[in-house]
């Protein structure tokens, strides 16, 4: 295999794609993948990957068919499981060579290219190095922190959506165990806005809808999501939306080649074709306008049912099934109709497209990712979307309702499971039946207010499972100064990644199975369950020969951690977990509602869908209805020579990992310090193509986020935006900068100016 080295930046611009996938979508996730390991083994993981009897893809959380193609998977996710499956690996030798403070200047693309972890490893208090730690000793030092603290509060349990159902679910019994509720998670980052929005307006925090309402739907809306890059298997079912007759509504800042055309490589049209044109109209709107836009819509729908009553609006259903309707009606008509389009920035001769494909549709799905979630009126845009549906009847039918797109493969299932930070007392109560104990009820401390705890000394041990806290979360400089003021830092990872280089006092980084790796305990070969998107859940089960035989599953270390650091308390059978994950399941089927006889229904291929009330128009919020709201209009204005930048990932990334410098999709090869700004602010900004400049976020704190040596690049962003790629630009996200009611950091809505450093290079 080829020599790692960090990658210097050499941009080259080329014209954006205007479609995705296709035969260079295969060339490039096969070479990927043997860049990683052998062709045997790649075949393996590609052979396996997401069929009914192999393993999940640990990347996206969109859910499979239920007939599948026998290479059930997308460009990236071949790129992940095999990044995954690495015959590199990261050995004793490796960390007795590399210093934490060298491996900390180290680029992400180049930890992770290092390969797999294969042994526990400790930084001592004082030292410069990991070095190498038995697995008992590790686990029993984890153990006696934890059981000194003064209160189990001062402790962090943070986990990614890459852990399994079985594992998360006893890392929250662990935690409330113990005697807290700091379940910190992904989720708060990414899509909280959008559980908190669902969970008061129809009293479920997820999506409603399946892939068959996909199929079924007249008309979708796809909204703040890159299908193309985060999640490309959306299009195959899009493409069977628009074969069926619906049409496709793209909302986005940016055009994106997949919302474009897609060309379906296990299709001949998508070889040799032209694809499938996805979006029938895209909205090219302006960072933080979604709210402004549905407020608009649903003014004009209002409007036209003036002009013919009883012929727009669903009576019967808001009769039925709603409430708030008559408070919301008389809000809407308030709305200032010119503020709003202006805060779109769209024409308005679209816009009344947009509503006469509304009015021709029976069935409406409404989709969104993080571009609606991650500003800071997140919870009352998605509140809007709601108001949106009701007005028609569009909850609980065949193809109509809302899919939040979730963007990790189980980050949903983990919120089943129990991690949450505030969990309902029926859960509480549940759990405490199962084990025989009381769950603490006090609400603890989500992904932003734990940074802040550590931050603050009010936090000291911080465990972070299957995840990279560090480059996830916002304000980097903050992020990284809280968590070396920890006595204990405990990363359980596959791979190497920058929270292993932002230590504690004392580190530790313990090595555990991936998503493809076979898992055997004592009972035998063990599989896991997952939950996707639209609510399925289902069976994985690793194949592959793990990476070192000093590995052990995110189950047995959870469970070893917890016998040690609890002992006899409590009548938790953490052995007999270890030993059988069927016996995790049985006391899932007992405590979290839905997962009845779960062991018997995950043996049917496939598995099950958990129920979702809403499609039987069951509404668990206080009034028993789902609820018009009044949402309060606002727009992002950035003062003069100020930009709305906002983050976003490259097409060859995966979460906070580029798997190289490039973003072919947008045109961008050799370099991610980039940022894309409007030819005409360029202008107007007096700031050249390809000038160096510092990019600076402003906030009322008057404290400098800046995120240095940056090349802009012309690109058709909305006038007065900017975007850029994260990890490298949440350091100019101020912690405190979050949206109302679910504090989810606002990274596609940060106010910027750009400084300039010298000349472009020509």
């Amino acid at each position: 295999m080829d020599t790692i080295e960090d990658p210097v930046d050499e941009l080259k611009v080329t014209p954006p794609k205007t479609w995705a996938a296709g035969v260079p979508a295969v060339a490039h996730a096969m070479g990927y993948s043997l860049s990683q390991t052998s062709p045997r083994r790649t075949l393996l993981t590609l052979l396996n990957i997401n069929q009914t009897k192999g393993f999940d893809c640990p990347g996206c959380a969109w859910p499979e068919p239920d007939h599948r193609h026998a290479t059930e998977y997308c460009e990236n996710g071949a790129k992940h499981i095999n990044d995954e499956a690495t015959s590199r690996r990261v050995t004793r030798e490796f960390f007795a060579e590399h210093s934490v403070a060298e491996l900390d200047t180290r680029s992400d693309y180049w930890l992770n290219q290092q390969g797999r972890l294969t042994e526990p490893m400790i930084k001592r208090p004082g030292a410069t190095h990991y070095e190498p730690i038995d697995w008992d000793v590790a686990l029993d030092l984890i153990a006696d922190e934890l059981s000194v603290l003064d209160t189990p509060d001062r402790a962090m349990f943070y986990t990614s959506g890459r852990l399994n159902n079985e594992a998360a679910f006893l890392l929250q019994l662990f935690a409330r165990a113990l005697g807290t509720n700091n379940l910190p998670d992904c989720s708060n980052m990414c899509h909280e806005s959008s559980g908190s929005a669902l969970q008061e307006t129809i009293g479920v925090g997820k999506g409603s809808v399946s892939l068959e309402d996909i199929y079924q739907a007249d008309l979708i809306f796809v909204i703040g999501q890159n299908p193309g890059t985060n999640h490309p298997r959306m299009l195959s079912a899009l493409e069977r939306t628009k074969r069926n007759g619906g049409r496709v509504i793209a909302v986005n800042p940016l055009p994106e080649a997949g919302l474009i055309r897609f060309k379906n490589p296990q299709q001949p049209s998508g070889v040799i074709g032209r694809g499938t044109a996805i979006a029938d109209e895209f909205l090219q709107i302006r960072p933080g306008g979604d709210l402004a836009l549905f407020q608009l819509l649903n003014q004009l729908l209002l409007e036209a049912e003036d002009r013919a009553p009883g012929t727009v609006l669903d009576h019967e259903f808001i009769a039925a099934h709603t409430s708030g309707f008559e408070a919301f009606a008389t809000h809407a008509r308030t709305i200032d109709g010119a503020e709003a389009l202006a805060a779109t920035g769209l024409d308005r001769a679209l816009i009344d497209r947009v509503l006469e494909r509304v009015l021709a549709s029976r069935r409406i799905i409404v989709c969104w990712a993080m571009g609606l979630t991650q500003h800071k009126h997140g919870v009352p845009t998605i509140r809007e979307l709601v108001n949106f549906l009701l007005l028609r009847g569009n909850l609980g039918r065949p193809g109509a309702g809302v899919c939040s797109v979730r963007g990790h493969s189980n980050v949903q299932g983990d919120r089943t499971m129990g991690i949450w930070e505030q969990m309902p007392q029926e859960f509480l109560d549940a759990l405490g039946r199962e084990f025989d104990f009381t769950p603490p009820t006090t609400h603890g401390l989500d992904s932003v207010n734990a940074i802040r705890a550590m931050r603050d000394g009010q936090a000291s041990v911080f465990v972070g499972v299957a995840g990279n806290f560090v480059r996830a979360t916002p304000d980097s400089a903050v992020t990284e100064a809280a968590l070396r003021r920890c006595r204990l830092t405990v990363q359980i990872s596959t791979k190497l990644n920058r929270s292993h280089t932002v230590c504690g006092e004392t580190a530790l980084i313990l090595p555990t199975l991936g998503r493809s790796d076979k898992d055997i305990q004592a009972t035998g070969l063990q599989f896991v369950t997952v939950e996707d998107s639209m609510s399925q859940i289902h069976a994985s089960r690793g194949r592959l020969t793990p990476a070192s035989p000093h590995l052990l599953s995110e189950v047995a270390i959870i469970c070893r951690l917890a016998a040690r650091t609890l002992g006899d308390r409590f009548s938790i059978p953490w052995k007999e977990f270890e030993a059988d994950y069927a016996a995790i399941r049985d006391s899932i089927s007992r405590v979290v509602r839905g997962f009845d006889d779960f062991n018997e229904r995950i043996a049917v291929p496939g598995g099950f869908r958990l129920p979702n009330p809403v499609n039987a128009h069951l509404y668990q919020t206080p009034s028993g209805t789902a609820v018009f709201t009044c949402n309060q209009f606002t727009s992002l204005e950035p003062p003069p020579g100020h930009l709305v930048l906002q983050s976003l990932r490259s097409h060859d990334q995966w979460n906070t990992i580029p798997y190289a410098m490039d973003d072919r999709y947008r045109g961008i090869h050799g370099a991610r310090r980039v940022v894309l700004v409007n030819p005409d602010d360029l202008a107007q900004l007096g700031l050249l193509d390809r000038q160096l400049v510092d990019i600076v976020s402003v906030w009322h704190d008057g404290i400098e986020r800046r995120a240095p040596e940056f090349r802009v690049v012309g690109y058709p962003t909305p006038p007065g935006s900017a975007a850029a790629y994260y990890p490298e630009t949440n350091v100019l996200v101020p912690l405190d900068s979050v949206a109302d009611i679910s504090n989810t950091p606002t990274s596609k809505g940060v106010i910027v100016r750009l400084e300039p450093l010298a000349p472009p290079d020509r």
